[in-house]
Formats: structure tokens, C-alpha cells, sequence
């Protein structure tokens, strides 16, 4: 997708589409190839429904009621049987996959979903590094405004998406590091230790205040230093 395609900025579906039709064009551009099991299965499941559907309608329309009688109920269960497992693959099998494939540096599988009024993409990333024997499945979530790759006029630049994916995914990140932006991703996540240290200076850093203007006062009280308006005063003859 390039940025000299425009699209409705308050629409969260041309948002949505126009961001997953991007994830194939990049990572196809980092040698990944893509695996379309689910979708072939998806596919079969409904073309199969539908001729089905087709198959009884052209009996019936050819040879008349009498003789497609016999083979309705069967022709209407099936029908019902595989258009339930379509929609079970569909919901619970694919789950918004957009995109599966392999690559030099792993496995990959990514989810994408938005919630209803909330222009923020939501993605669950599933890989595995290479080499699969020694690196065991892990699943991450990640999410981001669409604001991040969508100019205000709804033009949609790919750098700052790539630039999210590949320091967000370390397979995606692996395969091309010139994309990985450190502040963006795994880079910037402050560890239990730094967020430790980073508590401790303020505490240091106020108690030094404290300290100080304890001394402070003590100087001012202790040098005699009157006060503007007190005892400095002339008394009346």
C-alpha cells in the first residue's frame, strides 16, 4: 500500500482493511511465504455448502419436485452441517487471522481486531523462532492508534508501520533490524531493576532537599538575623 492511497479517516473498517492488506506486502518483502491452509479449508467448507445449495436447486428446477424429493432432507442437512463448521472455523479456528507464513527467522502468525469507536489496532502475534526444535511457541499482544502510519488527509505510509512491526515482533524485527526502532518496541521497556534505580534517585534527590532546607533554617535561626518588622522596630518616647 502506498502513501499516495487515501482513504476516510473515520472510517475504523477502511482503517483496519487498509493496515492488513499492508501486513502481506511487507512481509513478503522480508522473503516470508505465506501459508494459506486455513484459508483453503475456509473456502472448501463454503464452496462445498453452496454446491450443495446449487445441486438440489438444478434437480429440482430440471426433473421437478417428485423426483428431488428423496434427496432434500439429506441435501438440507448437509447444507446445515457444513455452513455450521464454516462458521466455526471462521470464529473460532481463524479468530481474524490476516496473515500466516514462515521465513528464514521463524513462524508467524498474526490476528488483527478493533474495538467498536476506537481507532486503535489491536494484534495478537503467534511465532516461533528458528530453529523451531529449540524455541518454543510464544504469543504476544500488541496494540497502537492508527495515527501512528495515517496522515490527518488519510494517506497511509508504510515506514512507521514497518517501523512498529519489526520492533515489536523479534521474528519480524530478526529479519529486518534496519526497521527496529528501539524507543518503539522491546527497546523501551524499562526493566524491574531501572524503575528501581529510577525511584531511588528521586528518593535521594528529595531527601537532599529536605536536608538542605533543614540546614537552611538552622543557619537563619541561629545567626541572630532579626526579622523584618519585629524587634527591629523604634519605640515610642
Amino acid at each position: 500500500m502506498s502513501a499516495t492511497t487515501k482513504i476516510a479517516v473515520h472510517s475504523l473498517a477502511d482503517l483496519k482493511n487498509t493496515t492488513d492488506d499492508a501486513l502481506p506486502n511487507y512481509l513478503h518483502s522480508l522473503k516470508f511465504k505465506q501459508v494459506h491452509t486455513q484459508t483453503d479449508v475456509r473456502l472448501s467448507l463454503g464452496y462445498a455448502a453452496v454446491a450443495i445449495a446449487g445441486a438440489l436447486f438444478y434437480l429440482d428446477w430440471k426433473f421437478g419436485w417428485e423426483a428431488s424429493k428423496p434427496y432434500t432432507a439429506p441435501a438440507v442437512a448437509a447444507y446445515m452441517i457444513l455452513n455450521g463448521a464454516f462458521s466455526y472455523w471462521l470464529w473460532f479456528v481463524e479468530k481474524g487471522v490476516v496473515y500466516e507464513g514462515e521465513g528464514k527467522t521463524g513462524k508467524i502468525r498474526i490476528s488483527t481486531s478493533t474495538k467498536k469507536h476506537i481507532p486503535i489496532y489491536e494484534v495478537d502475534v503467534t511465532y516461533t523462532k528458528a530453529p523451531y526444535s529449540n524455541n518454543p511457541s510464544q504469543t504476544i499482544h500488541i496494540r497502537t492508534p492508527f495515527t501512528r502510519w495515517f496522515t490527518a488527509d488519510g494517506y497511509f505510509i508504510a515506514k512507521p508501520f514497518q517501523q512498529w512491526l519489526a520492533s515489536e515482533v523479534p521474528v519480524i524485527g530478526t529479519a529486518d533490524p534496519n526497521n527496529v526502532v528501539e524507543e518503539i518496541g522491546r527497546g523501551s521497556g524499562a526493566t524491574p531493576e531501572s524503575i528501581t534505580n529510577a525511584n531511588m534517585s528521586a528518593i535521594d534527590i528529595l531527601e537532599q532537599l529536605k536536608a538542605q532546607h533543614g540546614v537552611g533554617a538552622t543557619m537563619g535561626t541561629g545567626s541572630g538575623a532579626k526579622p523584618a518588622g519585629g524587634s527591629g522596630r523604634r519605640r515610642k518616647a
